[in-house]
């Protein structure tokens, strides 16, 4: 990765934020793209050097990302990023799912017409998005396109549901589900499965069915816990 003053850092955000925010960002998204492997030590020297900024803002950089479960600190060893063993998995998994449900009977219910509407416009791109591309010799769907707007659509479900403390509790068990994110995805069929339920619980929320739609919903973190496993 190319280096980067800290001032350059600064400026990637419109609002100015701490330092040590940009970079739990930057290592955040590192480590959703594996390049930061999990169980991987975490050379803070290194790091530092690249990014052009001293070992503070990274340390307390790296303290967040402790927090919320994506690294960890060792006595004496430094920071590695977490490795998810299938407990830790079924688990969020668990928790997600009775969150996740709750907040889909919710919109079921409560969303308005346009609300709802929404979701069937992020559903449709997931649709496209799931379409096989031509991807050397081989028709692949875009898995990284499919991924975001998946996770959009379960956002904006907690959103239009609106409960703060649920999103918050839900933001931290997605990050640590993105350590196996290409587990659970790139497995053979598994989009279009994912894609199956999705319709399935956009028809449940359409039909303002909550105890469907959250049936659905539970159905659907147990499938993908199935195949991230």
């Amino acid at each position: 990765m190319p280096a980067a003053s800290s001032s350059a850092l600064a400026s990637k955000s419109l609002a100015p934020r701490p330092l040590y925010e940009e970079v739990a960002e930057l290592l955040r998204q590192r480590i959703f793209k594996r390049e930061l492997e999990p169980g991987n030590w975490i050379d803070e020297l290194r790091i530092a050097e690249e990014y052009g900024i001293s070992r503070t803002p990274l340390r307390e950089a790296l303290k967040v990302l402790a927090a919320e479960g994506l690294v960890t600190m060792k006595v004496r060893r430094g920071a590695y990023v977490t490795e998810v063993s299938k407990t830790d998995l079924a688990d969020v998994y668990h928790l997600l799912s009775l969150l996740e449900s709750d907040a889909a009977g919710v919109v079921a219910t409560k969303a308005t017409d346009a609300e709802l509407a929404e979701l069937q416009k992020l559903h449709k791109e997931l649709e496209a998005a799931a379409k096989p591309v031509k991807a050397g010799k081989a028709q692949k769907p875009n898995t990284d396109q499919f991924f975001t707007l998946n996770e959009q659509f379960h956002m904006r479900l907690l959103a239009i549901a609106n409960n703060r403390w649920r999103d918050q509790m839900v933001a931290d068990l997605r990050k640590v589900m993105k350590l196996n994110r290409h587990n659970s995805l790139l497995k053979t069929g598994r989009i279009a499965e994912s894609l199956e339920e999705h319709q399935a619980i956009m028809d449940a929320l359409l039909a303002r069915d909550a105890g469907r739609t959250q049936e659905r919903m539970r159905e659907h973190f147990a499938n993908g816990l199935e195949a991230a496993e």
